[in-house]
């Protein structure tokens, strides 16, 4: 009677033990989320940087840091948040557990040494009449329009006529730079949609032009983002001048149909 009650003991010793290690466990296991905060500093004088943009490259959200240089947005650990600031060089920084535990810290930023370019301007000399004047003031044909409901945009002053035609051919060709591209990532060009949905980043790319953040977010290289552009019948000089948030709306443009025509293909 007596071994059956001791192992009866242990049994009841054994279970009351397994029972507390399974929280802590499960409490292991779980991956912190919250928000953060963090100060943005200039690195040579600590001073605060006002209106930096700060994009979380996982989830496609950004924040903009306040007259304090303070920001605050969601995260969990392991994501990459991406800096930008004009003049400054641009940084990723991960989220790290501890952050998440003890709150804000100070980021530093490196300001970039700029030479800039000697610029000429030149009058344009108007005679008063529009048929020769017309003719002296320069054209930017730079910009995409769209008209709602008819089909997709155009850029001013020039059609193009074989986008399509190039887009179908990127699909029946599997060796195709397009077909490349957006059939072996479409995690990153899903991304895209986020990017156009999200105020502060589209902020952002109105007033950038250097394709940084959209090749930190879409994991591409500036040379692919030109070799998309064209393939998709943008001229040079669009893929040249175009703002940020331009670049995302045409590649998000030449996606779209390359998934209409791939899912008639299939």
């Amino acid at each position: 009677m007596k071994k059956y009650c001791l192992l009866l003991l242990c049994f009841v010793t054994v279970l009351g033990w397994s029972q507390d290690e399974l929280p802590k466990k499960k409490k292991d296991s779980v991956v912190l989320s919250s928000m953060i905060n963090g100060k943005v500093l200039n690195a040579s004088n600590n001073l605060i940087l006002e209106n930096v943009h700060v994009v979380n490259l996982n989830t496609v959200k950004g924040a903009l840091t306040n007259n304090k240089g303070t920001f605050i947005m969601k995260a969990e650990v392991n994501d990459t948040l991406y800096f930008s600031y004009l003049g400054f060089k641009s940084i990723r920084v991960r989220v790290t557990n501890d952050w998440l535990k003890f709150g804000e810290i100070k980021i530093k930023m490196t300001e970039l040494s700029i030479a800039l370019e000697e610029v000429i301007l030149r009058p344009i000399q108007l005679t008063g009449y529009i048929e020769v004047d017309a003719k002296l003031i320069p054209i930017y044909d730079d910009y995409r329009y769209r008209i709602a409901g008819v089909g997709g945009g155009y850029e001013g002053g020039q059609s193009q006529p074989g986008s399509v035609t190039k887009v179908l051919n990127s699909i029946f060709n599997p060796a195709d730079f397009l077909y490349n591209v957006f059939g072996k990532r479409p995690r990153q060009m899903s991304k895209m949609r986020k990017m156009k949905d999200d105020d502060e980043i589209r902020n952002l790319l109105q007033s950038k032009y250097d394709r940084e953040t959209l090749m930190a977010v879409l994991q591409l290289e500036r040379v692919d983002i030109d070799e998309i552009l064209n393939n998709c019948s943008y001229s040079e000089n669009f893929i040249r001048t175009a703002n940020d948030l331009q670049i995302l709306d045409a590649i998000s443009e030449c996606y779209e149909e390359y998934r209409v025509l791939n899912r008639g293909r299939k």
